[in-house]
């Protein structure tokens, strides 16, 4: 009987007709979506393979065909850094398969510098204002942010960091509009009303005289430091476009099923490539800063690497051991008994020294105990901070308590250092970014045989990005940091440009340090030549270097693991007209 004739006979029911129809209507959907010929072929296949979990093959044979996951909503939630600071965290979900499943949660550095070794022009980062910035950090994650990203598939990286960026951008602007508005609001309240000037103070000048005599005095001797340049302001919030970036990146990564570091890697190089390098650790062992209780501020960081070609864990164990040995000689030196327990914020030694050699020479001793030589086995890097270390009063560097030095005496300084210890290998912000002259003096000096990086002293990504011309050209390469609105397709692109250039890249934590272990995947995925994570001894900068010993186990299983070469000092320096003043 026909469909009409069906439906013509009265005695059929009207449900009966309405079932009927409603076979007709699936039958057409089934037909036009394709499934029909899917499972078809499905079933044939399976016919040959003969699968003993035949729910399971079917699964596996559909989910290569279903719908690729997109991002449904994101979620911040605060959290505390390493140092017990206020920070963020997000969760990224997306629907897959039908489903919202969250997919991963990430975590960045922490902005913020700790008060007391602020830059002087800088405001406390106290907890009101990080409060604030994580309250914003959370409103922009929970509406906009969500709202912009929503829908779009977790892989398209550079399309959601543009994004991203744009939005940052537009928040920026109107966040300056805002401080301007006020600030002529300010002005025009306490605009205060003329008054007539007061008479000048009689003086028998003797005082004047002699402020006169001392001022030329000083102008012959030395010639004053270049003025500081102003702080980057940082958007309060905008540390959620960088979490946002890297959550975005470790859910594409994980729906992929790929670590992150590989992940990485094929976004900044989309042809396959045989091998990837463990970067040589940069590890902090003693610290020697302002917040060190001796004289000597100049050593803000003493730090141990090991010589290229050892694997990444026969390197960590013999740093390991040197950080012990040092501890014993530490211990059987003090007449009070053991006196070497503190710890600094960065998880290393904080020792107490009054000469820059003492830190260094504890090193070598603890090494030849170890039959380890100091320049073969072991190299050492120095981050001087100097940045820090500045009195614009005087003009000078105080390295130590009591002891200041010119910028052309911080050269001599440390030239005579480098003389004195050839397995110092590396300064890091060896002075400031305004102080361009001694720079290049610095950098003719020692070129051939140490790494000059900025840290502290450089600016920030996305300004380097925007202006190229302000990447130091008197560096050999950057200490890179992931933090507020910086995206990971601005680390990509940052990392690209310093190759470009000739100039090395180190992927660094900050003070505030979270949990999170991306950074070792990014270091990793980035073809970072050092990975610069603190000391051993705490565990947000110990998870890191964890992920890092996982990574290594995972290459050489795969035969995919490369060794470090050995080290090769870029020679990039572009010659800067001599004539311009160094704060230009």
């Amino acid at each position: 009987m026909s469909y009409t004739g069906f439906l013509g006979n009265t005695r059929v029911s009207k449900e009966v007709r309405e079932f009927y129809e409603l076979k007709q209507k699936a039958a057409e959907y089934y037909r036009a979506s394709g499934i029909v010929q899917n499972l078809e072929d499905a079933l044939n296949q399976m016919f040959y393979d003969k699968p003993e979990d035949m729910c399971g093959y079917l699964s596996n044979y559909f989910a290569k065909l279903s719908q690729p996951p997109v991002i449904t909503r994101l979620l911040g939630r605060e959290v505390y850094d390493g140092m017990g600071q206020l920070s963020i965290q997000v969760d990224v979900y997306c629907t897959v398969k039908n489903e919202e499943k969250r997919v991963c949660t990430a975590a960045i550095s922490s902005h913020c510098e700790p008060p007391d070794v602020a830059f002087p022009e800088a405001s406390a980062c106290d907890d009101v204002r990080r409060s604030e910035a994580v309250r914003t950090a959370l409103q922009w994650i929970g509406e906009p942010l969500t709202e912009l990203l929503k829908d779009h598939q977790p892989d398209e990286q550079d399309r959601l960091d543009e994004l991203l960026s744009n939005f940052f951008k537009v928040q920026f602007v109107e966040e300056q509009e805002r401080l301007q508005k006020e600030k002529e609001q300010r002005s025009e309240e306490v605009m205060p009303a003329e008054s007539p000037a007061k008479p000048p103070v009689p003086s028998s000048g003797k005082k004047e005289k002699a402020a006169s005599g001392k001022a030329k005095k000083g102008n012959i001797s030395e010639k004053p430091i270049p003025p500081a340049e102003p702080q980057e302001p940082v958007l309060r919030g905008s540390e959620a476009v960088g979490s946002v970036s890297l959550a975005v990146a470790k859910a594409a990564a994980t729906l992929r099923s790929v670590p992150l570091y590989k992940h990485i890697a094929s976004l900044k190089q989309p042809q396959p490539v045989s091998e990837l390098n463990i970067p040589l650790p940069m590890i902090t062992v003693i610290s020697c800063g302002k917040l060190s209780p001796g004289k000597l501020n100049l050593m803000k960081e003493v730090i141990a690497i090991p010589a290229p070609g050892l694997t990444f864990k026969q390197g960590f164990q013999m740093i390991r051991q040197l950080q012990a040995q040092m501890t014993k000689q530490l211990d059987a030196a003090s007449k009070a008994g053991p006196a070497s327990k503190a710890q600094s914020h960065l998880g290393s030694l904080l020792l107490s020294y009054d000469r820059m050699e003492q830190p260094l020479d504890l090193v070598m001793e603890a090494a030849k105990a170890l039959e380890l030589t100091v320049g073969m086995d072991i190299h050492l890097a120095v981050n001087c901070a100097a940045h820090e270390l500045v009195d614009y009063q005087k003009g000078k560097y105080e390295i130590a308590n009591g002891t200041a030095k010119s910028p052309d005496e911080m050269v001599d300084v440390l030239v005579d250092l480098l003389n004195r210890y050839p397995a110092v290998i590396a300064l890091i912000d060896p002075l400031r970014r305004e102080d361009k002259e001694q720079w290049t003096s610095l950098y003719r000096a020692v070129q051939s045989k140490c790494y000059l990086l900025a840290e502290g002293t450089s600016k920030s990504i996305g300004s380097l990005l925007a202006e190229p011309d302000q990447i130091m050209s008197q560096a050999s390469g950057l200490v890179l940091r992931h933090t507020n609105e910086t995206t990971i397709s601005d680390l990509i692109h940052m990392t690209t440009k310093l190759k470009d250039r000739n100039q090395i890249h180190v992927l660094g934590t900050a003070d505030g340090e979270p949990c999170d272990d991306s950074l070792s995947d990014l270091a990793v995925g980035l073809g970072a030549r050092f990975v610069k994570l603190g000391g051993l001894c705490r565990g947000e900068r110990v998870t890191k270097y964890g992920r890092l010993l996982s990574i290594e186990e995972e290459l050489a299983r795969q035969g995919a693991l490369g060794l470090s070469t050995e080290h090769k000092f870029p020679e990039h320096f572009e010659e800067v007209d001599e004539s311009q003043p160094s704060g230009s």
